[in-house]
């Protein structure tokens, strides 16, 4: 392979020295020579096989995870912490080998799973810190006579449930406050991009993570690893990141044990820009919101609303913009778009955009997909956007900006609202009055304001209604793995 776009397309082709460290890196895992098949989608290239566990094998592993849990538990925080900076130490050594893994697997730009591994380890490092700060409280009763003390302890063995887009961050943000909180792990990567958390999970033993307490099982049949590990009675907690109908399907499952659940599920974002908004950080923080991850993100920009007194001109930018933007391969040099996940997301791009045009949107930008091998999509702007359009309602995953204007404030919040969704969502203003109360009043658990990228290790990562429930980062989540004990103390009066 050459750095040289590929003539055929445009499209950067991928560097043939990324390929190879990338390739280095899988090679270190001993994969299996069937199997589960992981792809490159920039390509369609076979690049590995991962384990296809059946249910009795993941229960076994289970098993394996909860008896060295006990151990674990035993340990001080302080231990727990000192592992996990030895785990963080060891994934920034091995950072640029992950980056490109990230890419090979997944299919982003270099450059973002760079930044993905700065974002992932930050959770390592962050929990390594919260691990001594277990949390709990020792106060007098109300009515004397007796003292009240808390406690937290871990809440016991976690099935951890992960998506592709992410392969990195997901896995470390769920696996890190596990075992901060004292908790063993049975961690289930997504098919498509199994092998970052197997590597990653490779380092942490080395880094001092007992063997058996984290368990990587790859699976094929993810309905019936969920019913056969939710229904062990080992299990105490599962944690999922996905789609909303099936996370409503895991809390079923999670219902009949009782077992604490935390879900970050479907997104549907707004993003508002108004008159006063500084343009530059507006178009720029759309992008970020808009194509980051290639839009295949949960708190991606999904309906874009401009103020009328610069719609227009912020479209045309925008679309300027995007028409400039180099697609290609993750691991070619100068892209800046990667490859969608698989074939099925390029055609529901296509879908997406043929119907808002048959609805009477107006195609500013890309529109199409490429030829050949991979799975790429245009990024494409649309203007005049029906509300009654598949991208207005549905959560897009790809980098398609759909842009409807609108004129008060009360009316774009309205628009805003209407969505079973409250993920994530943006405001872009001067004014700071304006900013506040309507980060306030959109129906998010998340508020970008004249920023297109939230997220962050230190800041409670979750959704309201469909969007689910719980919290990652942050103090709060290391409580997602605790549970609160409570002791009475009885004190003899002294009258």
């Amino acid at each position: 392979m050459s750095t040289t776009a590929r003539q055929d397309t445009g499209l950067i082709a991928a560097t043939a020295q990324h390929v190879a460290e990338a390739d280095a890196a899988i090679a270190t895992l001993h994969g299996p020579t069937q199997g589960i098949a992981v792809h490159d989608p920039a390509s369609g290239q076979l690049i590995a096989h991962v384990p296809d566990s059946t249910p009795e094998q993941a229960v076994a592993a289970a098993r394996r995870a909860d008896a060295a849990g006990t151990s674990w538990a035993e340990q001080s925080p302080r231990h727990r912490a000192q592992v996990l900076h030895n785990w963080y130490a060891l994934l920034i050594e091995h950072g640029e080998r992950i980056a490109k893994l990230i890419s090979r697997e997944m299919g982003k730009p270099l450059a973002e799973a760079r930044g993905e591994v700065k974002y992932g380890t930050d959770f390592v490092r962050w929990y390594a810190e919260e691990a001594v700060r277990p949390g709990g409280n020792f106060q007098p009763a109300p009515d004397g006579g007796a003292d009240i003390l808390t406690r937290r302890a871990p809440i016991g063995l976690a099935v951890l449930i992960t998506p592709w887009n992410f392969p990195l961050a997901m896995a470390t943000r769920k696996i890190a406050p596990a075992l901060a909180a004292g908790c063993p792990v049975l961690i289930k990567p997504a098919t498509a991009t199994p092998l970052t958390t197997y590597y990653a999970v490779q380092l942490a033993i080395e880094a001092g993570v007992p063997e058996d307490l984290v368990q990587v099982v790859s699976t094929s049949d993810s309905a019936a690893f969920s019913t056969a590990v939710l229904s062990d009675p080992r299990v105490r907690k599962v944690s999922f990141t996905g789609s909303t109908p099936v996370g409503r399907t895991l809390l079923e499952l999670a219902s009949k044990n009782v077992l604490r659940s935390s879900m970050e599920l479907g997104g549907n974002a707004p993003l508002l820009v108004f008159d006063d908004a500084d343009f530059e950080r507006a178009i720029e923080g759309t992008i970020a919101a808009k194509l980051r991850n290639g839009g295949q993100s949960c708190i991606g920009a999904n309906r874009i609303y401009v103020q009328s007194g610069i719609a227009d001109e912020f479209a045309a930018e925008l679309a300027r913009r995007f028409a400039r933007i180099q697609v290609g391969a993750g691991l070619g040099e100068g892209t800046e778009l990667g490859a969608l996940i698989d074939s099925r997301a390029v055609a529901q791009m296509q879908g997406f955009t043929d119907d808002a045009l048959e609805r009477g949107a107006q195609l500013l930008a890309g529109g199409h997909g490429y030829p050949g091998a991979g799975h790429f999509y245009a990024p494409t702007v649309l203007d005049h956007v029906d509300p009654a359009a598949q991208v207005s309602g549905q959560e897009i995953f790809g980098p398609i900006a759909a842009i409807r204007r609108f004129n008060t404030e009360d009316e774009v919040l309205d628009w805003a609202n209407d969505t079973e969704f409250g993920l994530a969502g943006y405001v872009f203003s001067q004014d700071l009055d304006r900013a506040l109360n309507v980060a306030d009043r959109l129906q998010t658990g998340i508020v970008g304001i004249n920023q297109g990228v939230p997220s962050n290790a230190a800041a409670p990562f979750g959704g309201v209604k469909q969007s689910g429930l719980g919290r990652e980062g942050a103090s709060e989540g290391l409580e997602e793995y605790q549970s609160i004990r409570f002791y009475n103390i009885s004190r003899r009066t002294t009258h």
